[in-house]
């Protein structure tokens, strides 16, 4: 029987706003959402009130807020926080996606609660909200000594890896409707063999 968890009803993606930014590793979160609001018809919007910018799409019947927090990396939890406060949302009903160091390109692995892992977006979202919230790890690879991550994870990936990022994205966004119902272990048995 697949695991039933809580419905996801906000999917935040993490990076950093500009295009200076834009194609870096660390902004995977924002092409995950990205890819969500294309497939099913959203536009992001800047929502001050949010310190972000955020869409509404419908999947299977099922509404969905999308969130990239304009605030910096460093600073992501702010922007969840002002909107989970204002719809109501719990922690467990978020999906906070980010780029995963110890997956390489081309792996994506979902999962409930846990720490931060050294990566500052999700250490500033436990900060705001515990650690109960759900997590899409997108695989970036690691440059190999923990001095290199912050110039490795700003940076733009060879067009091979880029593509194999992305790819991973894709296949993770094709399991949206079950973290939608709560089929959490149908979405990670798809992912995740």
């Amino acid at each position: 029987m697949a695991e039933q968890a809580p419905k996801v009803e906000l999917v935040v993606g993490l990076g950093n706003p500009g295009e200076r930014y834009a194609q870096t590793r660390h902004n995977a979160g924002f092409w995950f959402v990205d890819e969500l609001a294309r497939r099913y018809g959203g536009s992001f919007r800047a929502e001050g009130k949010f310190f972000g910018e955020l869409a509404r799409v419908t999947l299977d019947g099922v509404d969905c807020h999308l969130l990239k927090p304009m605030t910096f990396m460093n600073k992501s939890g702010q922007s969840i926080q002002a909107l989970a406060h204002f719809y109501k949302i719990p922690p467990e009903r978020i999906l906070v996606v980010h780029d995963e160091l110890d997956l390489p390109p081309g792996q994506a692995k979902l999962k409930q609660g846990g720490g931060h892992g050294g990566h500052n977006g999700l250490r500033d979202t436990i900060r705001v909200l515990g650690r109960d919230f759900g997590r899409l790890r997108l695989g970036v690879g690691h440059p190999g000594h923990k001095d290199a991550v912050v110039g490795y994870v700003l940076s733009r990936a060879p067009a091979a890896e880029e593509q194999a990022i992305r790819d991973a994205a894709d296949q993770a966004a094709d399991c949206m409707a079950w973290l939608l119902a709560g089929d959490w272990g149908r979405a990670q048995q798809r992912l995740h063999t």
